[in-house]
């Protein structure tokens, strides 16, 4: 029996809940996982698991050999890392996310550069509006827009983005503009239903939130859609300032409820750095930050 693997399989089931839903992450067929965890305890001659209504659940004894084995596994890790060099020159791969208009936008040039400059790390960026969780989704750095929770995760600050609403000259013309949040219940609402309350937005006002009634006429689960709605004139539309700053400026978007703006939301960099940090990592930390950070200053409005 490979105690490593059997190891590390046991850790996958205590964090899937399930045997059947570890084999599915792994890859592996069900009948393995189960054989794998069966031969661990048949060799630790003790009962590691036990299911229940919520899953699998740690016995006493798995409860702390389950702790052992995360030990163990992370100082292999460490040492497989310093004796391939990660500690010693920028190389492997590094698995990068961002959201997916802000990645393509911003990071996915500055990816590009720095990839063009160390030739020896690889980058997996991944491009979605979903929260990645670093440790479970085996993520080496995540850029974040927006407040961030407590954690024991390090977070370096780009800047921020402002939340805007706006619409096509061709609308205004039309309809007029919007003079208090309360009057958008007169106008059309292109609304983007990831980010957006079907009934309602969100402003302040003197430090108090407001909410506002709204009528939407389309809603888009894309913001690129959105954005190609608004610019069509079918009505206002509520977006980050970065994904609209070149339609602003080139005068096909208008803004609207300036005044009414919530606070703008923080553009971090998140990553852990509980362990020594490989020099891959640090030298992307390194490179990316001062850049996001000029490309950010540069798509304010």
């Amino acid at each position: 029996m490979d105690r490593l693997d059997a190891m590390s399989i046991l850790l996958q089931a205590v964090e899937a809940g399930s045997l059947s839903k570890a084999s599915r992450n792994l890859g592996l067929p069900l009948a393995t996982v189960s054989r794998k965890v069966s031969e661990l305890e048949a060799h630790l001659n003790a009962s590691l698991l036990t299911r229940s209504a919520k899953g699998l659940v740690p016995t006493p004894a798995g409860l702390s050999y389950i702790a052992a084995a995360k030990t163990i596994l992370e100082q292999l890790n460490e040492a497989e890392r310093a004796a391939s060099g990660e500690y010693t020159a920028p190389r492997g791969d590094l698995a990068v996310t961002a959201p997916i208009m802000f990645g393509r936008l911003h990071l996915l040039p500055v990816v590009m550069e720095f990839l063009a400059t160390y030739r020896e790390v690889d980058v997996g960026l991944v491009l979605t509006d979903r929260i990645a969780h670093l440790v479970d989704d085996h993520v080496d750095i995540a850029l974040r827009i927006g407040d961030l929770p407590d954690s024991a995760l390090t977070a370096s600050r780009l800047g921020a983005v402002r939340r805007v609403v706006c619409a096509s000259p061709s609308y205004f013309e039309a309809h007029g503009s919007p003079a208090t949040p309360a009057e958008l219940e007169q106008h059309a609402v292109v609304s983007f239903d990831s980010v957006s309350s079907p009934g309602f937005w969100r402003f302040e006002s003197g430090g108090t939130e407001l909410t506002a009634p709204l009528r939407s006429r389309l809603s888009v689960n894309t913001i690129d859609g959105t954005i190609d709605a608004a610019l069509a004139g079918m009505g206002l539309a509520c977006v980050m300032s970065y994904q609209v700053v070149d339609h602003v400026r080139q005068g096909r978007l208008a803004l609207a409820l300036e005044a009414f703006e919530p606070p703008p939301r923080p553009v971090h960099l998140v990553y852990n750095s509980q362990s020594r940090l490989p020099l891959k990592l640090r030298a992307f930390i390194d490179f990316v930050t001062p850049r996001l950070r000029d490309r950010l200053k540069l798509a304010e409005l």
